[in-house]
């Protein structure tokens, strides 16, 4: 609609005032500034009328409808200024039509009629209207009050005008733009007209921590913080300098953060509307975000105490015995790092939330201007995200690097050696697995069961848009969005970072370094994508998966020299001057196999290629064909990504065993940690993957909020096109997730062989499933992967259920819902999702954390009674080996099969094949209802899971010999 009204702005009065109407739209940063032409006090100003008044009599009947509509209905509803308490305002405070040439008559203007309006006597030549209205840009800053800030002018000019009554309607709170609009067109009284969403928000839902730090003095804040700094980087030089650069790189990338989320929070949130849209989102996802993860720490507490028991009557190894570390400094070492993994794990998904429910509306209200500023935002707010994620997996693994480094004299005479320190470290990856998965499995359970409650009531029963304001359910749905899609994956891949720093056999600064390059490059690929200057409000843009796309490739180009710097730098050695150039290649290998995962996914499920729009023509044909369609499509996308995943272990692994690295006998030890690089090569662009897939619910939630706030189609065309994006980017990362966690898996198994070798003093090189108790321990792995994910879909379909017996319930006791004469109880709903969400997230979490410990103990005990002292551990290992190649494959065909149906979805909503409300798209909407719960709840909890699994293995290990 800005755009209409800029056309004819332009149309009539020529380019200057239509480039005045440009620099008023873009100058919303100022709102609130007294010095504002948007401040009331100068918006309602006596002139102000009169300018209206002599406009509209001065209109030519040539003019635009919309011009000469708003022009009567501001003209009728007289402003008045504001007034300070305790002032009176005089009687005579408007002015007459005279105003306009400055004189100070004091006489009522009058209310013109559209014949005196169209009487040739009235008219203006061109010359003079548009001097006339040049002097007087009052005009032009009252059309944007009145159509973008309508509801603070008009609130104040209709409780304040004579025989106008005030908006004492219980129930919907704020005008929408089509109000508006209807307003300068047809003159309907704004009034009458239903009203869109009521205040919700109460109080702030930061927690007790952040409002505290929000209290200090900046300055002391600052100073408190360089003093941090400070001492990590003593401690970081008393370790090595390359600890010290990478303190320095993290240090810079949080700067870099802070100023991704200044830009992001300066932009305008929009109208009053959308403003308390997102307030509710944002109190309810932070509410949400509080209680799971207090649930979450109390579990990560008593966990801590049974870790610290294990350890404290656990043997410990030759090597820790000669260097002075017993069991209580172990036991202690171990708890410190899982309690530090946890906490920043926390942290991670907090980042992940909080940049969501903030940048959320910033993107609807940039909708309204220029769909490539509302992609930057999403893209820049995700990206903020994505830098902090990394920044905290890399500073929490140096920092304990450091601590023990300095602490116990690692490498001084008679201390334990540096290849073994990263056995002290596995706490640090468990407690960021055990928090992933409660986080993935609450957030995911969250989302999915609002989605599918909202969607199956009020799409395919009440025939509602999706996202409308009278859906109980629909804030719910959003809410999810945030804690389901942000939180959740940004815990994820920072156990993914976590686990492959702290496993690379020993040598645990390079991976240090390659993600200390990641933040840089991925920095670079995060600013290459920027806004436009466009000729219109509104405009049409190239497509923003390929904008996406160019900065990715910037990324990985930039990593492949980032990488080849840091193999020349840290992998030379005289011995065999030609291995880091081995080991650059493998290197090479993991990002061309990242690459491959993304392109693989979002080939099928972008609607723009075959599979996904074969999809959609199965559901022409029923409910059935398409799931079956859906299912078939997914059971083949597995296929590529396991040819890829294979391909890449052995390449990597061949160029390290060719490397000429020897161990003492001549024999190649390079191999192992040839598909470490790998695995760093895959994880190198990690930060900018994960901001394409935060990108995807803040442009999610975007649409839910122009959707709610009732936009105009224009604005929602940008936004479902920044959706289906983002819905294709979040697909294409759980491919990249999967494919990491795959190769980070491998790594944490054969470090899982090591330490057991090492604490029983016997060889363990080998699995052999020919034994029957070790292939019983794989059909165990196997089995559990498929509980798991059985237990997680059915949690989100027994949640979806109470959610749609309450929203049927509302629809039936209150029929005026649908006509906007009630208003949803959308906190009930919220509150039945959280509860049950945080129910059933319990369930799954405990099969994944006992179930390994139970088989390796018992066993364990059938291995000591038959002479096997390595029974426990070998039937463990074959668990770990069975379910991580099933979950992949298992996570592969839920994450694909998910995605695909919902964009199959998508597509016909762009209009094919019958569009919204065709037989056509009631199908496709039984198969994203369907895929929900896969895609976004057990596919990316298995992410997490097969990781978890190596994870406790290392920290339990003990108690399996």
């Amino acid at each position: 609609m800005l755009s209409q009204i800029r056309t004819a702005i332009l149309d009539r009065f020529g380019p200057p005032l239509a480039n005045r109407f440009d620099e008023i739209l873009s100058a919303q940063s100022r709102l609130g500034r007294e010095d504002s032409p948007f401040s009331p006090s100068r918006v309602a100003r006596p002139r102000t009328t009169a300018c209206l008044s002599v406009a509209r009599s001065r209109a030519e009947p040539s003019s635009s409808p919309q011009i000469r509509g708003l022009l009567r209905v501001a003209a009728s509803r007289r402003a008045r200024p504001r007034v300070r308490p305790g002032r009176r305002i005089s009687p005579a405070i408007d002015s007459g039509a005279e105003g306009c040439s400055r004189t100070s008559t004091r006489e009522a203007a009058p209310v013109l009629t559209p014949s005196s309006a169209s009487s040739p006597s009235t008219r203006l030549k061109e010359k003079e209207l548009v001097a006339e209205v040049e002097e007087n840009l009052d005009v032009l800053d009252f059309y944007y009050l009145l159509l973008v800030k309508g509801q603070r002018c008009l609130t104040s000019i209709q409780n304040s005008a004579p025989g106008v009554r005030e908006r004492s309607t219980p129930g919907w709170g704020v005008c929408s733009f089509s109000c508006v609009k209807e307003d300068m067109e047809n003159g309907r009284p704004y009034q009458e007209r239903p009203r869109t969403f009521s205040t919700v928000r109460s109080r702030s839902s930061l927690p007790l921590v952040f409002r505290m730090l929000m209290r200090i003095n900046p300055r002391a804040l600052l100073i408190l913080f360089l003093l941090v700094i400070s001492g990590v980087l003593y401690v970081g030089a008393s370790t090595s300098p390359i600890v010290v650069f990478v303190f320095c790189i993290c240090t810079l990338s949080l700067f870099f953060s802070l100023y991704l989320t200044k830009w992001v929070l300066a932009k305008d949130e929009g109208p009053p509307e959308m403003s308390e849209i997102s307030d509710a989102i944002r109190d309810g996802a932070e509410g949400f975000f509080r209680t799971q993860y207090g649930t979450i720490s109390k579990m990560a507490g008593i966990l801590a105490f049974v870790i610290l028991g294990i350890y404290l009557f656990r043997t410990t190894t030759p090597q820790q015995e000669a260097s002075g570390l017993g069991r209580v400094t172990s036991a202690y070492i171990t708890v410190a790092s899982f309690l530090l993994g946890a906490l920043c794990s926390g942290i991670a998904g907090f980042v992940g939330m909080w940049v969501s429910v903030r940048a959320n509306v910033r993107v609807s209200s940039a909708a309204r201007r220029s769909a490539r500023e509302a992609l930057q935002i999403a893209v820049r707010a995700g990206g903020f995200s994505a830098i902090v994620v990394v920044c905290m997996a890399v500073f929490g693994v140096a920092i304990l690097y450091s601590t023990f480094y300095v602490w116990l004299g690692v490498d001084s005479p008679g201390s334990m050696k540096v290849t073994e320190l990263p056995l002290l470290l596995v706490g640090y990856g468990f407690g960021a697995s055990f928090v992933a998965l409660f986080a993935q499995l609450g957030g995911g359970i969250y989302t999915k069961a609002a989605d599918v409650g909202a969607d199956l009531v009020g799409k395919v029963e009440q025939g509602i848009p999706e996202d409308d304001p009278r859906n109980p359910a629909v804030i719910a749905d959003l809410v999810g969005d945030n804690v389901g899609d942000c939180a959740a994956r940004g815990a994820d891949l920072f156990e993914s970072i976590a686990a492959e720093i702290i496993n690379p056999s020993g040598f645990i600064l390079f991976p240090l370094v390659i993600h200390s390059f990641d933040l840089v490059v991925s920095s670079v690929g995060i600013l290459s994508i920027r806004g436009t200057r466009e000729s219109g409000i509104i405009s049409s843009i190239e497509d923003p998966m390929a904008i996406m796309q160019k900065g990715y490739s910037i990324t990985i180009m930039l990593a492949v020299l980032a990488f080849g710097v840091s193999t020349r730098w840290l992998l030379y050695t005289e011995q065999a001057p030609s291995a880091w150039l081995n080991f650059a290649l493998c290197g090479l290998v993991g990002i061309i196999t990242a690459y491959a995962f993304v392109w693989i996914s979002k080939y099928y499920t972008d609607y723009k290629h075959e599979p996904v729009r074969l999809l959609a023509l199965a559901s022409s044909t029923g409910h059935g064909t398409n799931i079956i369609a859906g299912v078939s499509l997914g059971l083949e996308s597995t296929a590529l990504p396991v040819l890829v995943i294979s391909v890449a272990i052995i390449s990597a692994y061949w160029l390290g065993q060719t490397s000429g690295l020897v161990d003492d006998s001549g024999n190649p030890t390079g191999g192992l940690f040839g598909t470490a690089v790998a695995t760093m090569g895959m994880l190198s662009t990690a930060g900018y993957v994960l901001t394409m897939d935060m990108f995807g619910p803040i442009a999610d939630n975007a649409g839910g909020i122009v959707e709610m706030s009732q936009q105009p189609e224009s604005v929602r065309e940008i936004t479902d096109v920044l959706d289906a994006v983002g819905n294709t980017t979040k697909a294409t990362t759980k491919g990249f997730a999967i494919g990491s966690a795959a190769l980070a898996s491998f790594l944490l198994f054969s470090a899982y062989m090591d330490e057991v070798s090492a604490f029983a003093q016997l060889p363990f090189k080998e699995v052999d499933i020919a034994i029957p108790e070790v292939f019983v321990g794989g059909l165990l792995g196997a089995m559990l992967i498929f509980l798991f994910s059985a237990w997680a879909c059915s949690a989100v379909g027994r949640t979806a259920q109470e959610v749609v017996n309450e929203v049927r319930r509302q629809f039936i006791e209150r029929p005026g819902i649908m006509e906007y004469k009630e208003k949803p109880d959308y906190g009930r709903c919220v509150a039945i999702v959280a509860s049950a969400s945080l129910r059933e997230m319990i369930r799954p979490g405990a099969l994944a954390i006992v179930s390994p410990m139970a088989v390796g103990v018992i066993f364990r005990i059938l291995g000591h009674a038959t002479g096997q002292p390595l029974l426990g551990a070998k039937v463990v290992a074959s668990l770990l080996m069975f379910a991580t190649v099933t979950g992949i494959l298992m996570a592969l065909f839920l994450n694909t099969a998910g995605g695909a149906w919902d964009n199959a979805k998508k597509y016909i909503e762009t209009g094919a094949l019958g569009g919204k409300g065709s037989e056509s798209h009631k199908a496709a909407v039984t198969g994203d209802t369907v895929g929900d719960p896969f895609k976004d709840t057990a596919g990316p909890s298995i992410h997490v899971l097969i990781k978890m699994l190596a994870t406790i293995t290392l920290v339990m290990a003990p108690i399996f010999l």
